[in-house]
Parts: C-alpha cells; sequence; structure tokens
C-alpha cells in the first residue's frame, strides 16, 4: 500500500502576499532536513505539503521524528494513498487502518472534499464510510465530540488520502524568515532554551561563547558545542565563535570594583558579541537572561548591560520560571549536557556580595578604573570561528 507524509501549515497560512516566501523556506528546511534519508518527490497545495516517498528504503518512522524538529509545521501524519473511488476508499481504510481501530472503542469520520467534482459530499463520505467501519469493527461506537480515533478522508485533486494519527508539528515559522541573531551560550540549562525559542520564530542563530583558559577547561567547550549540536535539529547549522577572554577578566579583577565584577563583565561580553554579530550580518543579540535569576539579571543590572549595546537584545526566558525552562530543555534534549559538571567562565572571579542594583553612572565609573578598549579589539581579532553542521 503506498504511503505518503502529509505536512500542514500553521501560522503560513495568515502570510498573505508573503506567504510564496515562507512556503519557500519551509520547503528548503525541510528538504535539508531530509537529506541523507531517502529519495522523495514534494508537493505543495492548499496549505498542505505532500512528501512522497521514492524508494522502499525510505524509512516513514524516521522521517516523521525529523519532521517534528522543523519549525513552521502544525501537523505531520503517515497517510495511505488511494484512488478517488469510493469502494477502493472503504477497502482500503479497513486494511490501512484494522490495528489503529482494533485497539480503539470509539471514533469518528472526517471528510474534507476539495475535489469538488467527487460524486459523494463530505457528510455522505462520513456516513458511508462509519458505516463500512461499523460493520468490520462492531465493538466500536461512534463518538463525534471525543472519539479514541478520527479517521480522516481527503479527497484532492489527483487523490483521496486517509489518515488516523496526527502528530503535532514543532509550529511556529520557518528558520531563516526572520532574519539572523547572535546567542550567547554558556554552558548552562537557559541559553540553550532561548536559542530553540528564537529559532522557532523564524529567526536563524549564530553563538558566541567565551572561554577563560586555565580558569576554565577544554571540556567546557566541547559540552558548549554538543549543546549547539543538540540545536543544529531545531536551528540548522550554526557558526559557532569561540571568544578568548581570560585577560579581560583578570584585568576586571585587579582594576575593578569587586562587586561590580560580574556586570562589567557582562557589558564587555555584550560589546565584543555586538562586533562579533555585525561580522556575521547578524541583527540582534540573544541571551538566556530571566529577571531576577542571578545578580546579574535585576532589572537595573539588565539596563547596565544594556547601556552598551546599540542593537536589540532579545531575552526569551525573562518571564520564565527555572522549571518551565529546564522542562523545555528536557524536550529538546539539551538538558543532561547542559547539568554536566565543566565550569564556564561566568563562574571565574563570582563576587562574594555582587552590586544587585547598580546604577548605569556607578557601574560606568567602576569600570572606567581600565580601558579595555584595546583588550576587546584583540579579543575578536583571535576569535575562532567553526560551523557545526546540522545532525544527519
Amino acid at each position: 500500500m503506498k504511503e505518503l507524509i502529509l505536512l500542514k501549515y500553521g501560522e503560513i497560512a495568515l502570510k498573505g502576499l508573503n506567504k510564496n516566501t515562507f512556503e519557500d523556506l519551509l520547503m528548503k528546511n525541510i528538504k535539508r532536513r531530509l537529506k541523507g534519508v531517502g529519495k522523495f518527490t514534494y508537493n505543495r497545495l492548499q496549505s498542505t505539503i505532500y512528501i512522497m516517498p521514492q524508494d522502499e528504503e525510505s524509512d516513514l518512522d524516521v522521517v516523521m521524528e525529523k519532521l517534528k524538529t522543523v519549525f513552521g509545521i502544525a501537523s505531520i501524519c503517515r497517510a495511505a494513498v488511494f484512488e478517488k473511488d469510493f469502494a477502493d476508499i472503504c477497502e482500503g481504510t479497513i486494511e490501512y487502518l484494522k490495528d489503529t481501530l482494533s485497539f480503539a472503542k470509539t471514533f469518528k469520520v472526517q471528510a474534507k472534499r476539495a475535489d469538488k467534482a467527487f460524486p459523494m459530499k463530505s457528510p455522505e463520505i462520513c456516513s458511508e464510510l462509519g458505516g463500512v467501519i461499523l460493520e468490520k469493527f462492531p465493538e466500536l461506537r461512534v463518538d463525534v465530540k471525543n472519539p479514541e480515533v478520527t479517521v480522516t478522508v481527503e479527497i484532492r485533486d489527483t487523490n483521496a488520502y486517509v489518515h488516523a494519527v496526527q502528530t503535532q508539528g514543532a509550529g511556529g515559522l520557518p528558520v531563516g524568515s526572520s532574519g539572523k541573531a547572535m546567542l550567547l551560550i554558556s554552558g548552562g540549562i537557559d541559553s540553550p532554551v532561548a536559542a530553540y525559542m528564537m529559532a522557532k520564530r523564524g529567526i536563524h542563530v549564530s553563538a558566541i561563547h567565551f572561554v577563560s583558559p586555565p580558569y576554565t577547561s577544554e571540556r567546557a567547550r566541547m559540552k558548549v558545542e554538543q549543546l549547539c549540536e543538540k540545536l543544529t535539529a531545531y536551528c540548522g547549522s550554526i557558526a559557532f565563535f569561540c571568544v578568548p577572554f581570560t585577560e579581560i577578566q583578570e584585568a576586571i579583577k585587579d582594576n575593578c570594583p569587586q562587586e561590580f565584577f560580574t556586570i562589567i563583565m557582562r557589558r564587555l561580553m555584550m560589546e565584543i558579541a555586538q562586533k562579533i554579530a555585525d561580522r556575521d550580518d547578524c541583527l540582534a543579540l540573544v541571551t538566556g537572561e530571566s529577571v531576577g535569576q542571578v545578580a546579574s539579571q535585576t532589572l537595573k543590572a539588565i539596563a547596565c548591560t544594556d547601556a552598551v549595546c546599540a542593537m536589540p537584545v532579545f531575552r526569551p526566558l525573562i518571564g520564565m520560571d527555572k522549571t518551565e525552562i529546564i522542562e523545555i530543555a528536557r524536550k529538546i534534549d539539551t538538558f543532561d549536557i547542559s547539568i554536566l559538571p565543566y565550569e564556564d567562565c561566568c563562574t571565574v572571579f563570582t563576587p562574594k556580595h555582587p552590586k544587585t542594583k547598580p546604577s548605569i553612572e556607578e557601574t560606568e565609573n567602576a569600570q572606567n578604573h581600565f580601558d579595555f578598549t584595546e583588550m576587546i579589539k584583540t579579543a575578536v581579532e583571535k576569535t575562532e570561528l567553526k560551523v557545526i553542521k546540522l545532525e544527519a
């Protein structure tokens, strides 16, 4: 029996005159995600993408799993393909869904008749096919409000399609449709989740990470690269920038008031990230900050950080608590990597009593104890780039 994958759009269907641009980008992302898992033909019609395997080696279960991570898709299902003959549809539906219907107690049939030339109207299709199913599975009963199984028949231009199990897609917008942004990524739980949240809104994410050897280890860097590898399933390939930060942190420690160590460090990170973001054609910065989570994430501390920023700073987790963030981290499979015990540079020279309500003026005065201009320039010049490619 011939099968294919049906993908339904979400927000893209509402994009009006720009819809084709979003559709083209979604199709490009889908093809990239399925590269290496088989040969397919792709068609799109009426807010639906039809993916038909062209060889018997294509594992549709693997295809389904990969498509779950592609933003822009509202729902995914495997469907059987039939000629537009009602007798064939009835016979094929019983065969195709026999395992699903055998273990159910209630069901309903819904029909979508896009081809108005088909001789039966939707209510008639539902009634007649429902009767055939009840005859073959007499233990079933009809429940139109809350059925265990919904048998869907779609009568399209070329064929009829039948499916019963619909999987929720990733939603959102196709990655790349909203521009590009630079993520400040640590080895913690929050920043990978922030990347996922921004990718869901169509933003193509690059990543920047700060290392401070010998205070931070090579394993800490490898941990962050592992996080980026996990994120490629959702974000696509990621340009990963690694910035040497040891000299700057030692200069902060030696020259600036201790209670301002963290906030000055954050400001300098932002300055460096902006310069590299400009070079990478990014239009914004992204952080994993959440209000009040640590001393540098109070409203006043955030204002001090933003004072050095000439581009927008997105904080998609700003109103979330840790439990909500961890739930998403588990969903995208980054949590177990994030909790590996390798320290990042944010924990180097952490003050015992950090300033939690700094003003911009006093923060600038504290930072002006030392001129970091040349160090910033050197750090940018020595930054290493590695492209972390989409997982096969």
